[in-house]
């Protein structure tokens, strides 16, 4: 199976009677169209009539969405959730390596599995991984979509990739063009005939025109290595970030927070009240001096939403302003009197609400963000469940995420000639991306586990032979798996030949 990179053709590919070389057809009879859920355009051709698709409206929808997730982003609260999630899931070892990947599952030689080891180190050197691990995982985790294009030396393709360069996923879009064959018009659904996937790329900096399916450059599928968030909105079957389901909350909890504001500032200083007696003065003049007094006496303070700043501006609206009053003759004269301020100020239940439904929509524990919570490390029994549940999200996190190693992988494999397309398609199920876990909470973990298990083998050992058999103890109270236990049966046999393991007493169990 032949791949374009660019255009360029590498590998075999079938011809027609004409000699002009051909990509095989991997569509097969159907009138149902392909749906991926993967974030592409897609549009229709062929049939009685040919359709054109304006993609302009749902890429501006698009980019607006991403630049709103940035936006939110930078807001300190989710900054911090970020935080969390970004230093969990990358975790740098012992050997500054973030992640690695695992062949220990797939069925082939040990020399090209050590072969596949060296490209994948390259692969990560191209994306200065071990250096940028952290800002490549935020920005993939906040637009919910990372590209890279692949750059190869198209006069010797066998050098490899040899550029792995970061695209805004603002101006690059994925493209699913579905043809129909046209000698089945007839019929009510015409088959489809013919799928071809390729990226648009746009500069769509300010004032530049939006990428459609005739606009752009065209660039093939190999050619870019694509992981997305894996959510998908069911209705416009559009991929979303993880941050969509926070955009209400946080947009709450900002509105709430100005208002808490504006209220403690506006309610917490006493006011006056100025009653200034004006004497027989016609309305008019009563009115001018009452004006007079104003502005000779009046404070004046404003909130300015974009900075929080509390300033003496007379560009807004006051928000601490004295009352002043008129009083005729025959009352009791000029007087001044004060009006108490607001109580109950420092109530912020309303506060700390939308801060939990935030951390909640991001999947972060409510105890991480107080300042006296989270949990105690000395047993993983002491650990709460919502910690649990926040490690399984971090965990598919990483998997989807993985999905731009493989891309690279896959490419650079063929590239070098180490396998072919159809060695890739068969073992890449079983090709692992193993990231770096905390080791102090794996640690305690498995000591935890090992012991338990312990413990009842002890109470168990001596029904060994008599209601249980060696072989149930080994699978069922150890946990152990076919591999482990030949495994561990040939370490044993070795050591007791070399004299370094002592054969144990008849009587006890578990006989080797």
């Amino acid at each position: 199976m032949a791949i374009n990179l660019l255009g360029f053709t590498i590998g075999r590919s079938t011809a027609n009677n004409e000699g002009v070389a051909t990509e095989p057809s991997v569509v097969a009879t159907s009138a149902i169209s392909p749906d991926e859920y993967d974030g592409s355009y897609s549009f229709e051709t062929g049939g009685i009539m040919g359709t054109y698709v304006d993609f302009t409206g749902a890429v501006r929808d698009e980019n607006a969405l991403i630049q709103r997730y940035r936006g939110l982003a930078l807001f300190p609260e989710v900054d911090n959730a970020i935080e969390d999630i970004c230093n969990e899931a990358i975790v740098m070892g012992s050997d500054r390596k973030p992640v690695k990947v695992g062949l220990g599952s797939v069925k082939l030689s040990e020399t090209i599995k050590n072969k596949m080891q060296t490209e994948f180190d390259y692969v990560l050197r191209l994306m200065d991984f071990h250096k940028k691990a952290y800002e490549i995982f935020r920005r993939w985790y906040v637009d919910s979509k990372l590209y890279y294009q692949i750059i190869i030396d198209e006069k010797d393709p066998i050098r490899g990739i040899q550029e792995l360069r970061p695209i805004d996923p603002t101006k690059i879009k994925r493209i699913r063009k579905v043809i129909r064959d046209k000698s089945t018009t007839g019929k009510q659904v015409s088959s489809v005939k013919k799928i071809e996937e390729y990226y648009v790329y746009t500069n769509t900096e300010q004032d530049s025109v939006y990428p459609t399916s005739n606009s752009g450059l065209n660039i093939t599928k190999d050619s870019i290595a694509y992981a997305n968030s894996g959510l998908v909105d069911a209705n416009s079957k559009r991929v979303v970030g993880y941050l969509q389901k926070a955009i209400r909350p946080i947009n709450m909890l900002r509105q709430i927070e100005d208002a808490v504001v504006v209220y403690r500032v506006s309610r917490a200083p006493e006011r006056r009240v100025f009653y200034i007696d004006v004497g027989n003065l016609p309305k008019q003049k009563a009115e001018q001096y009452l004006r007079e007094v104003m502005q000779r006496y009046r404070t004046k303070m404003v909130y300015d939403q974009g900075t929080g700043q509390v300033n003496d501006s007379r560009d807004h609206m006051s928000m601490l302003e004295d009352y002043y009053l008129p009083r005729r003759e025959g009352g009791r004269g000029t007087e001044i009197s004060t009006l108490p301020g607001g109580q109950n100020l420092g109530q912020m239940e309303d506060v700390e609400y939308l801060l939990r439904k935030v951390y909640t929509a991001l999947n972060v524990p409510i105890t991480r963000m107080m300042a006296d919570g989270g949990f105690n490390m000395g047993r993983s029994a002491e650990i709460t469940r919502d910690e649990v549940k926040f490690y399984k999200y971090i965990e598919r996190l990483r998997t989807r995420f993985s999905h731009i190693f493989l891309d690279v992988l896959r490419v650079q494999c063929i590239l070098k000639g180490i396998i072919t397309e159809d060695d890739w398609n068969e073992i890449s199920p079983s090709i692992e991306i193993i990231f770096n876990r905390d080791s102090y909470f794996t640690e305690l973990k498995e000591n935890e586990i090992l012991t338990n298990r312990l413990q009842m083998l002890g109470q168990i050992q001596p029904l060994i032979g008599l209601y249980f058999s060696e072989e149930y103890v080994k699978r069922n109270i150890l946990r152990m798996s076919d591999e482990e236990i030949i495994q561990m049966q040939n370490q044993i046999n070795m050591e007791r030949e070399t004299g370094q393991l002592a054969p144990p007493p008849e009587q006890q169990g578990l006989q080797g």
